[in-house]
């Protein structure tokens, strides 16, 4: 697949793709005689590993020790076995982020949505305005 297709597929940018390749995001992508990029089954499952781990919130940092480690070979599984739990913790924690700004935001649409009902805005938790 060429590197436009691939953007297509998964929605982004030929740039973002030749970025994580040139960091090491992605392994190296085959190229044709013509010096074009090649993507095989094996990219695609690459790019789609960094595009979740990205969405998840996980550093470019740890998305390439990650690739390097998995360069490594077979020696590394506990490298990177400690490195997907430690992305684990990040990610739970960032997760606790958005719940408690959710329930924040759930919150003051209730009193909201009860304000505009009755006319007049009542806060019960002070600290949330």
């Amino acid at each position: 697949m060429t590197i436009k297709e691939v953007g297509k597929l998964f929605d982004i940018s030929p740039d973002t793709l030749r970025y994580y390749e040139r960091v090491g995001v992605i392994p190296r992508v085959a190229r044709t005689e013509g010096g074009n990029r090649d993507y095989n089954e094996d990219d695609l499952k690459w790019v789609q590993n960094a595009i979740c781990f990205r969405s998840a919130g996980l550093s470019i940092e740890k998305l390439i020790e990650y690739v390097k480690l998995f360069q490594m070979g077979d020696e590394t599984f506990q490298e990177r076995c400690d490195l997907l739990k430690q992305a684990k913790i990040e990610i739970l924690e960032n997760r606790k982020k958005y719940d408690d700004a959710l329930e924040k935001l759930e919150y003051k649409i209730s009193k909201y949505e009860e304000a505009v009902k009755t006319g007049e805005l009542v806060w019960e938790d002070e600290n949330i305005k």
